[in-house]
């Protein structure tokens, strides 16, 4: 199989990296820019589980796209949907198959619409990593997989001959009969800790040691959770006490992706991954109230930003 990554950044990069490293038949779709930087100093990824560098890795700019492949696998951010869509368009053929691995849900019905639904599968990544300074990849904690399968639960075909494909690389594969509900549960434990974080500007462990802080992070998971529940997904227990836990470890340095962005003064996922929750929870009463006073929060930060673009930085500083 031919697979287009679509992006090198720090997940696409990681994943597409390793299953490069494994001799797999990967070519990144990337700008100009990153195009010059890995045929300069090729792939770097730092991670635990072991370091490589692939010098120059195959690459291919938008406008070059010519032909089909048969896996496109993406990791965009949410607000990158759409350039991302329109930058792959080529490669997708008759017998593409998208693997979206993209937070929340409402992607998958940006995708059907543009690409046809019985070509995209649901899709899951479990990574922590960044690019540094030196534009290496670097993998920040111990955990690194992805997870696919069917919408309609069915183990198809081309889902096993994917699982095997993968195999062997540097990184956890699972095929799913259950990939809808996994993307839930991801959602669900996501839009708690951003919120959280982001809200509070402070890691877990922070957050926990402050007055009302683990009573906040619980609060704001029951809402995600009975929001999941009411879409027909409640989260399995065993997950739900994964997330408690790490929700409320002490000494926890852990914090969301979005609060990184945020510090940084960048672009958030802010209606994606919390605006949609609150769209699905419905406008009575009191719900997801906790949730709202996140959203409400990152969406003051958005105005401020698109209003100074170029002062909130230095303001920040100041």
């Amino acid at each position: 199989m031919r697979i287009l990554v679509v992006g090198a950044g720090a997940t696409g990069g990681y994943f597409g990296g390793r299953l490069l490293e494994a001799s797999r038949d990967v070519t990144f779709l990337v700008r100009p820019r990153r195009a010059v930087e890995l045929a300069g100093s090729g792939l770097r990824i730092r991670s635990r589980f072991g370091d490589v560098t692939l010098p120059d890795p195959p690459t291919v700019l938008a406008g070059e796209l010519r032909e089909a492949f048969d896996v496109v696998l993406f990791s965009a951010k949410a607000y990158d949907l759409e350039a991302a869509m329109e930058s792959f368009a080529p490669a997708v053929g008759a017998g593409t198959v998208i693997v979206p691995l993209l937070n929340g849900m409402g992607h998958l019905d940006t995708l059907d619409e543009r690409f046809g639904g019985e070509r995209v599968l649901g899709g899951v990544c479990i990574i922590a990593a960044t690019l540094n300074l030196q534009r290496e990849i670097v993998h920040l904690n111990d955990q690194h997989g992805l997870t696919f399968g069917e919408r309609d639960g069915r183990l198809s075909d081309r889902v096993r001959a994917l699982a095997r494909l993968m195999e062997g690389a540097r990184f956890g594969v699972r095929a799913t009969a259950e990939i809808l509900l996994e993307m839930w549960e991801k959602w669900v434990f996501l839009a708690s800790l951003a919120s959280g974080t982001c809200l509070m500007r402070a890691a877990v462990g922070d957050i926990v040691e402050s007055p009302g802080g683990g009573e906040l992070l619980l609060g704001l998971l029951e809402e995600c959770r009975s929001v999941a529940a009411g879409a027909g997904y409640p989260p399995r227990e065993e997950s739900l006490q994964r997330m408690r836990g790490v929700l409320t470890a002490a000494g926890s340095d852990f914090t969301a992706s979005m609060l990184r962005d945020l510090e940084h003064h960048g672009p958030i996922e802010a209606d994606h991954v919390i605006g949609d929750l609150i769209q699905r929870a419905g406008k009575g009463g009191n719900a997801c109230a906790r949730l709202r006073m996140a959203y409400t929060h990152l969406k003051a930060y958005e105005a401020r930003r698109n209003r100074t673009p170029g002062r909130l930085h230095s303001l920040s500083a100041s």
